[in-house]
């Protein structure tokens, strides 16, 4: 059965999230918010929102920030639970065009065995730096899959299905912070999960908040390269036959 919810996480946020939660809801959707460790202004607006829509909305609350990572995975486990099969991810920051939640659900409800991952349409309010350096990361994440299946690694609009995340998360220990979304896609396609790549507008933050911390961050990420590599050597004769086969 295909039963889709939404999981946005959210850290300080305050001034986009209501703006993303009625463009969400307009989508007749039960959403899952994850206050990642908010400051008490967010926190509140939060509190209100859930307040305001009970039957729709579910909170769940870090007492420390975690990072997005660890901001997903608890939506995901809270999906788990509550028995859905899918998970659109959002971020809170309303970059995301939430008018493409129809077109993605359709293309995992005609595919619910793969994971649909947007594939950024930027405009030009996208920081020219950014968009350059997002091209360095996809194309380890090519090497590392032996594959061009992948065309954005670094986008977190994407539906997944629940069952292989939580699998790949219990056995797993996933980065919990801005290297979550890159390292998960390459590890559920090693899991076998298919990526189908589509297009959506992406633009950037109404908010003016980014928690992107370039040093940290991109140690991170570096690091995760590094790591995803040498775990790529020993399944090379099995990627290569799974991209000879298409």
């Amino acid at each position: 059965m295909f039963h889709p919810c939404v999981v946005i996480p959210v850290y300080n946020h305050e001034h986009a999230i209501g703006k993303v939660v009625a463009r969400v809801l307009a989508h007749d959707l039960r959403c899952i918010l994850v206050d990642d460790g908010c400051a008490p202004p967010c926190a509140a607006v939060l509190d209100a929102l859930v307040a305001a829509h009970p039957d729709r909305l579910v909170l769940e609350r870090h007492a420390i920030n975690q990072g997005k990572g660890g901001a997903v995975l608890t939506g995901f486990a809270r999906a788990a639970h509550d028995g859905y099969s899918h998970v659109l991810q959002v971020d809170a920051d309303g970059q995301h065009n939430v008018a493409d939640i129809p077109r993605f659900l359709a293309a995992a409800r005609a595919q619910p065995a793969a994971l649909i991952a947007g594939c950024p349409i930027y405009d030009e309010s996208v920081p020219a730096l950014r968009l350059y350096a997002r091209y360095l990361t996809h194309v380890w994440v090519w090497i590392n899959t032996l594959s061009l299946s992948i065309r954005d690694s670094m986008c977190g609009f994407r539906v997944y299905p629940v069952a292989p995340v939580v699998a790949l998360a219990a056995r797993r220990k996933l980065g919990l912070r801005m290297n979550f979304d890159i390292e998960i896609l390459v590890r559920l396609y090693w899991d076998g999960v298919e990526v189908v790549s589509m297009p959506t507008k992406v633009g950037y933050p109404e908010d003016g908040v980014s928690h992107f911390k370039a040093w940290t961050d991109n140690v991170l990420i570096t690091r995760l390269h590094t790591a995803l590599f040498f775990g790529m050597l020993p399944r090379i004769p099995r990627l290569l036959a799974r991209t000879w086969k298409k």
